[in-house]
């Protein structure tokens, strides 16, 4: 009798240490991510299309209307304590996604809700050496961070309308550039300069209160790709070599889930960020239109998840969010080109004591969400 008393409150005390540690680990998987962000009322979208914006443009030699059709997909970063957004513009020259030109304008920001924005764009296809990448189709969905010395590191997509290529350019104050071609060019002999390529995340890391480009095990580091997620690492930031598996080929370190709500693409998102709990990326998943889809969503959904890698390995998963923290909701999330619902982020920066995360809305408008740190 006492021996079935004592097994019986072992076993209970073992259920209720294994519940506890369920509890537990279950509050501390959630420790490691950013947010909730919210929507400030009455702020969004921050920029919308200008038909009146026109510009000499060097392709066609007349005046055109670059940001006319749709403005989305935004980089931010801080620059003398403003938030500066550079955000992908479209003309009215094709009709449907990818048909038309893209260049990058830029709007400044001190509370990171009410933008100024330039006339003219700050980065576009020009008559320059990166002609044969950006001619007809131009500059896509940029991705910006800073190095501690002040250079701004900017990968974005270059687009001929033949092959999407992931390239890189550097500026020291936004407005004027310079390009320094496709990331992989020169990676493995030229194994990769015609390879498929876009959306780049590089891990930063805050430094007094400062996000900055930082390097991992000696190394810079970038999280990159749309169908599935790829590292590439540099000395330079400028070359890039993609990590490859041991037969040579790409290695997936993040890829599509069968009934969640990336089950179609895994797109990296906004620059990365090292923590004490490993490398935080924030990334834009894709819902499938189909069987395999998660149903709690409409299908072709984009919604934003978080995972976190392991610094000492970069290529392997220490957690990741079941479900997104943040999912297309509001109408002009949900309308434009891509009305299936979108909520693309691609700009993360800190700034007085929050973050601001900007995001594109169904490849039609460009908004921000908020998150406080105080509030969680």
């Amino acid at each position: 009798m006492i021996r079935e008393r004592i097994s019986k409150a072992f076993t209970t005390g073992i259920l209720l240490a294994l519940a506890w540690l369920t509890i537990c680990s279950t509050a501390t998987a959630q420790d490691w991510t950013l947010g909730p962000f919210v929507r400030p009322a009455g702020a969004n979208p921050v920029i919308s299309p200008n038909p009146k914006s026109t510009f000499p443009d060097p392709m066609s030699g007349q005046r055109v209307a670059w940001e006319a059709s749709d403005v989305f997909n935004p980089a931010a970063v801080i620059r003398k304590k403003k938030i500066y957004v550079l955000y992908r513009s479209e003309d009215k020259s094709g009709q449907g996604i990818g048909k038309r030109t893209s260049r990058l304008g830029l709007a400044t920001s001190k509370n990171g809700l009410r933008m100024k924005r330039r006339s003219l764009p700050v980065f576009y296809p020009a008559d320059d050496s990166q002609k044969e990448f950006e001619w007809p189709g131009g500059c896509e969905d940029p991705r910006i961070a800073v190095t501690p010395e002040g250079i701004y590191v900017m990968l974005y997509t270059q687009w001929n309308r033949q092959v999407p290529r992931l390239a890189v350019a550097t500026s020291k104050n936004l407005t004027t550039w310079t390009k320094h071609g496709p990331a992989f060019y020169q990676a493995y002999g030229g194994r990769f300069k015609d390879l498929a390529s876009k959306s780049a995340s590089i891990v930063t890391r805050l430094v007094k209160g400062r996000q900055v480009i930082t390097r991992v095990n000696g190394k810079y580091l970038m999280y990159w790709g749309e169908k599935f997620m790829n590292i590439a690492t540099s000395d330079d930031l400028v070359n890039w070599e993609p990590m490859l598996d041991e037969g040579g080929a790409l290695k997936a370190v993040l890829t599509t889930r069968l009934h969640y709500f990336d089950s179609d693409l895994t797109e990296c998102g906004p620059p990365a960020i090292l923590t004490d709990k490993g490398i935080l990326v924030l990334y834009n998943g894709k819902n499938k239109p189909g069987p395999g889809r998660d149903t709690a969503y409409t299908a072709n959904t984009y919604a934003a998840g978080q995972v976190l890698f392991d610094q000492h390995d970069p290529s392997r998963v220490i957690a990741r969010l079941d479900k997104p923290f943040f999912v297309p909701t509001e109408p002009f999330e949900k309308s434009g080109q891509y009305p299936a619902g979108t909520v693309f982020v691609e700009g993360l920066v800190y700034h007085r004591g929050q973050w601001f995360l900007y995001y594109g809305c169904a490849d039609s408008r460009v908004a921000v969400a908020v998150y406080d740190p105080q509030s969680k």
